[in-house]
């Protein structure tokens, strides 16, 4: 599964805690502040699976987590499938 983060950086008070759970070391401080003067987060989305565990540990919301997911079953006899695209998590 393929993932992408979108991080609102206004939004990000640059904590670190995403990067602190990011597997894929997908995630980095940015060396630019924002408007209100906070080092944002901000995403690499190199190798992320769309793990969301970013998301769920971030206490501003600032993250979406997008999905790109093909899924495809085949029964006895017959096939079906199922796509999803850039769906938000």
């Amino acid at each position: 599964m393929a993932g992408k983060i979108v991080i609102d950086a206004e939004r990000c008070k640059g904590c670190g805690l995403c990067v602190s759970v990011c597997l894929k070391n997908g995630i980095v401080i940015s060396k630019q502040s924002n408007k209100t003067g906070y080092f944002p987060a901000q995403a690499t989305n190199s190798d992320c699976t769309g793990c969301a565990a970013c998301a769920i540990i971030c206490p501003d919301a600032a993250i979406e987590v997008y999905c790109d997911i093909k899924i495809v079953a085949i029964g006895p006899g017959h096939e079906k499938k199922a796509e999803l695209s850039e769906e938000r998590v």
